[in-house]
């Protein structure tokens, strides 16, 4: 499982020797340089204290005293940085919280996909329509989603307006959370349309009920209030997909001796650059916050160690998670020879399981979307598979959004094809709405309960 390599000759830059994917093209290099020297001399995002936090609740969930929900948008625009949008992502995250919390009787580690998601990988590096050939939209951070020369072209002020933005998110949550937004003692602060007439809204009431009331139980016997309920932590991560941007704002912290990514608590990679040779692996091995790899069908045993030797050489908890993505009709397969090669090897590493991108599809009306079965029996296969294995899924990755989007296939109300067109405002890949958010976290709660018992 040990890698030959370890941080010694690594720098912020030593990833731009390696074969880089997924990075787009600036046309003015002088710029470029101009705009990142100027985004290294602004603040840090996060800091080092809330990244090692982090990195603490993690190696809870690695040995199952917690659980990671980590959700958001598939990719954050500037246009939707605005409280409101910010709020509801937070308040349906925490509502899935206490959901998960009431099933599986243990806390819930919350992370964002937000504050800074605004780069995404593409298929293709062009796309042409009726003849005209111009560059990938590749999110906010890069270039603009409009199909003219002029907005498809990599923009390096694109970089710090992404900086600017995640740093308003940021702070925005910051001020909720320690304004008491987050207090476990009253969830009604989170409620949105779904507790109001969604098919499972008087289960959600019965298990905010009993979260509620058994702080209340513990708080009257012991004669104090349970301080860790009033303000729950949040954390925010992204795609580490622009290099740039995050080399910009790594730093060396003296009083901890190592490097840090300060734009978020956790950067994460996808399949598409997690080459075991390419920039971003060599990029992440070198800084010291918990880090996520997503892990798809072309991930072998043999692959998978390489990997974790590269990028937890020392086999710290709390330092690496494994986000399987395998879709419904492979996940069987593919899934336990990884989870055995990793615990016979002793790595310690938490398995998330993203339910999402492994069952999208596009239909014959050109319209990318996910079943909803799916997803959901993906986790529940996800689920199985690693208690039958001795082990806990540790969390779940997805896309979703508090809003009353229609784009995903499927739910209590029973979305059909022909729904999708009623509120489809995705940039890119299809997102759960708050109802179908919401059910996937209630099926969390049963099988978690359940496959701990197993």
């Amino acid at each position: 499982m040990t890698d030959s390599r370890n941080s010694t000759g690594w720098q912020p830059d030593s990833w731009q020797q390696r074969p880089v994917a997924q990075m787009p093209s600036y046309a003015d290099a002088g710029n470029l340089a101009r705009t990142l020297q100027m985004l290294e001399r602004l603040p840090p995002l996060v800091t080092s204290w809330e990244i090692e936090a982090l990195r603490d609740r993690i190696a809870a969930a690695q040995e199952g005293r917690a659980f990671v929900l980590q959700g958001g948008d598939c990719a954050e625009s500037f246009e939707e940085c605005t409280s409101e949008n910010i709020v509801q992502k937070l308040k349906i995250l925490l509502q899935m919280s206490v959901v998960i919390i009431a099933g599986l009787r243990r806390p819930v580690v919350r992370l964002g996909r937000m504050a800074g998601q605004y780069a995404k990988p593409r298929s293709d590096d062009s796309e042409t329509r009726n003849g005209l050939t111009l560059p990938s939209y590749r999110g906010d951070l890069v270039n603009r989603m409009p199909f003219t020369a002029e907005d498809r072209e990599p923009s390096p002020e694109l970089i710090l307006r992404g900086y600017e933005r995640a740093a308003l998110t940021l702070n925005f949550v910051r001020s909720l959370i320690d304004g008491g937004f987050a207090d476990l003692h009253h969830p009604e602060n989170w409620d949105l349309a779904f507790v109001g007439h969604a098919p499972q809204a008087e289960r959600y009431r019965e298990m905010v009920r009993r979260v509620t009331d058994g702080l209340a139980f513990f708080e009257s016997i012991t004669g104090s209030r349970i301080h860790e309920a009033q303000r729950v932590d949040f954390f925010a991560s992204h795609e580490a997909l622009h290099l740039h941007y995050e080399q910009a704002q790594t730093r060396f912290l003296r009083h901890r001796s190592r490097w840090y990514n300060l734009t978020t608590h956790f950067p994460w990679l996808g399949a598409r650059t997690a080459r075991l040779d390419g920039a971003h692996v060599e990029y992440l091995r070198g800084v010291a916050n918990p880090v996520g790899v997503k892990v798809g069908p072309a991930v072998t045993p043999e692959s998978l160690l390489h990997l974790i030797g590269i990028l937890n050489p020392g086999n710290e908890p709390g330092r690496l998670t494994l986000i399987h993505r395998f879709g419904v009709s492979r996940i069987a397969e593919s899934l336990p020879p990884l989870i055995r090669a990793a615990r016979d090897a002793g790595a310690r590493v938490l398995w998330m399981c993203d339910p999402m991108h492994g069952n999208t599809e596009v239909l014959n009306s050109g319209v990318k979307t996910r079943r909803f079965d799916n997803i959901l029996g993906e986790l529940d296969i996800a689920f199985r598979i690693h208690a039958e294995h001795g082990r806990e899924l540790g969390g779940v990755h997805l896309e979703l959004t508090g809003d009353h989007v229609t784009e995903c296939i499927g739910g209590a109300r029973g979305l059909s094809e022909s729904d999708l067109h009623q509120a489809y405002r995705t940039q890119v890949d299809p997102r759960l709405n708050y109802e179908q958010a919401m059910e996937v976290a209630m099926r969390i709660a049963d099988r978690g309960a359940s496959a701990t018992h197993v």
